[in-house]
C-alpha cells in the first residue's frame, strides 16, 4: 500500500476517517465511499480548507461546474472534490448543488452578468454569474434567456460553449485589470495570481490547474538563459519564487500583467519592478 505521504492531499480525497473509494488500494482509512456527482448552481462557491467560512479559501467553484461529493454534514458543509481543478475541500452546500445534471451548451461571455428573477432588468437579482461559467438555457424570453436552474440572464451575455472567446491570453487578462486580489479567487469578482492565469487559459480553450506549482509543471520550463537576455513574447507565462510563489503573463518584451499580492489587484508593471519586489524567475512557457 502506498504511503499517504506520496499523495498530495490537495488533489486526493482522503482523511483518517473517510476516503474516496478509488484510493482504497493506496491509503488507509476507516471508511471508503463512492462520491455522488453534483453540479454547482450558485454563481461562485468558495472552497475552504476546513468546514468553516473562516478557513483558508483554497479555490472556488463556478456556476455549472461539477463536484464529487463525499460527505454532507449537519453543519451545512460538504466535503468535495472539484472536477475542474481537482482540489479537495469544503463548501457550503445548501441550495448550491443539484444532482440533476443540465446540458451545458453555453457559457457566460461577459465579465459578470446578473441572474434576474423575471425577464426584466428591474426585477430582483438572484445571483451573479462570471466570465466562462457554463450555463444551460431553457428557451428565450425577449432580451433574456431563462436558465434551466431558474432565473434569467441577458441574451448578449451568453455564447455557445464551443466558441473560444479570446485566444489572446493578455487580452483576457487586460479585461481583468484592477480586479481585487483574492486568495483562492478564480473569477472576475476576485483573483489570485494562478486564478488569473487559469481563467485566461480557460477562455482560450486551454485546460490548466489552479495551483501555481501544477501550472509550472504543466506549462513551464527552466529559462535557457538569464531573464534579461530572454526575448519575451506576448502571452509568455512567467513563474516566480520569492515572498510567495507567483505567476503572470508577459504583455510584450518587458511588462508583466498579474494578480499581484503586492498591489492587491490585477495590474501591469515592468518585469524589473517585480524582480525588485523580491521575486526570482524560476520558469517560463508559452502555451500552444
Amino acid at each position: 500500500m502506498t504511503d499517504t505521504t506520496d499523495l498530495d492531499p490537495r488533489f486526493n480525497a482522503f482523511r483518517p476517517d473517510l476516503a474516496d473509494l478509488s484510493l482504497k488500494p493506496f491509503v488507509t482509512s476507516v471508511r471508503f465511499v463512492e462520491p455522488t456527482l453534483h453540479q454547482c448552481v450558485r454563481g461562485v462557491l468558495p472552497l475552504y480548507e476546513s468546514p468553516s467560512e473562516q478557513a483558508l479559501r483554497l479555490s472556488e467553484v463556478r456556476y455549472g461546474e461539477f463536484l464529487d461529493v463525499f460527505e454532507t454534514r449537519e453543519d451545512g458543509f460538504a466535503w468535495v472534490q472539484s472536477r475542474n481543478d481537482r482540489i479537495v475541500g469544503y463548501i457550503r452546500h445548501e441550495g448550491a448543488l443539484n444532482q440533476s445534471i443540465a446540458a451545458l451548451m453555453n457559457r457566460v461571455c461577459a465579465l459578470r452578468t446578473f441572474v434576474y428573477s423575471e425577464p426584466d432588468f428591474s426585477s430582483p437579482v438572484r445571483d451573479c454569474l462570471t466570465l466562462g461559467s457554463y450555463i444551460s438555457l431553457d428557451g428565450e424570453a425577449g432580451d433574456f434567456y431563462p436558465l434551466a436552474s431558474g432565473g434569467y440572464i441577458f441574451k448578449r451575455h451568453a455564447a455557445p460553449s464551443d466558441e473560444v472567446f479570446y485566444r489572446d491570453l493578455v487580452f483576457t487578462a487586460g479585461q481583468l485589470m484592477n480586479v481585487p486580489y483574492l486568495v483562492g479567487g478564480r473569477t472576475p469578482l476576485g483573483l489570485d495570481a494562478a486564478g488569473m492565469v487559469q481563467l485566461a487559459l480557460d477562455i482560450a480553450g486551454i485546460d490548466a490547474p489552479s495551483a501555481i506549482d501544477q501550472q509550472q509543471a504543466q506549462l513551464g520550463a527552466p529559462l535557457p538563459c538569464h531573464w534579461r537576455d530572454m526575448v519575451w513574447r506576448r502571452g509568455d507565462i512567467v513563474f516566480f519564487s520569492g515572498p510567495r510563489a507567483h505567476v503572470g503573463l508577459m504583455t510584450g518584451t518587458d511588462h508583466l500583467i498579474s494578480a499581484s499580492p503586492f498591489h492587491m489587484k490585477v495590474t501591469t508593471e515592468p518585469l524589473m519592478e517585480v524582480i525588485r519586489q523580491g521575486y526570482r524567475i524560476v520558469a517560463a512557457g508559452h502555451p500552444a
